[in-house]
């Protein structure tokens, strides 16, 4: 197994949002996936337009889980 990050991805797509730097804002794919989401589980408040990637992708986790989707 190769150690290069451009055929290793699976280390990116496992990482743990706990551990991101960046504080980037959330991607457009995120925006889209909270929102609808946050209308399935009839809890509004948990779309939040100025998260970053890293807290977008902790409330996807939470929502998905309150939803049963995982």
């Amino acid at each position: 197994m190769s150690d290069n990050p451009k055929t290793n991805t699976s280390s990116n797509t496992q990482k743990d949002p706990d551990d991101w730097v960046s504080g980037e804002p959330m991607t457009g794919a995120q925006r889209s996936y909270l929102k609808t989401l946050s209308e399935q589980a009839h809890q509004p408040d948990a779309y939040v337009e100025d998260l970053t990637k890293a807290e977008a992708s902790k409330r996807i986790d939470e929502l998905k889980q309150s939803l049963g989707l995982e």
